[in-house]
């Protein structure tokens, strides 16, 4: 059972609510029409500060649903765009950890791969370089 967003507040302003994101919770609604993040907390943020209509919610930046971590959302178009004015400029650092079986041949390194996401089926992989749109992704580890 996912436990209520309040619980999972880990940080909240004026402007920014950053919340706990859980592995195989979606962050926006799709065509499973699975319960998605993104509603629970325009919900909270409607019954908390008794918002009339629809509250204002700005999706920052979006986690895959297997990947559980620290979710950004603007409660304001202020916070909203100068988050993603920040995100564009570079300024917005996503750290991953993850589980592996085995070790890395290197303590320390990092991966570039390119990528390109399978529109009909939601779905993202790693193509050669010189794969038309696909984009380039960095990946640090230690």
């Amino acid at each position: 059972m996912r436990k209520p967003i309040e619980e999972r507040i880990l940080f909240e302003d004026n402007h920014l609510l950053i919340v706990n994101k859980l592995p195989s919770e979606i962050v926006q609604g799709d065509k499973t029409g699975d319960v998605c993040l993104l509603d629970d907390v325009k919900s909270y943020i409607k019954e908390t500060y008794n918002k009339p209509g629809e509250a204002f919610v700005g999706l920052v930046h979006r986690l895959d649903r297997p990947t559980g971590g620290a979710m950004v959302f603007a409660k304001t178009s202020k916070g909203a765009s100068r988050l993603s004015e920040q995100m564009k400029a570079g300024e917005f650092d996503k750290t991953y950890y993850a589980v592996v079986c085995g070790r890395p041949r290197e303590q320390k390194g990092k991966i570039v791969s390119y990528l390109k996401k399978d529109e009909k089926t939601n779905t993202v992989q790693i193509v050669p370089q010189t794969t038309r749109n696909a984009k380039r992704a960095e990946l640090d580890y230690e």
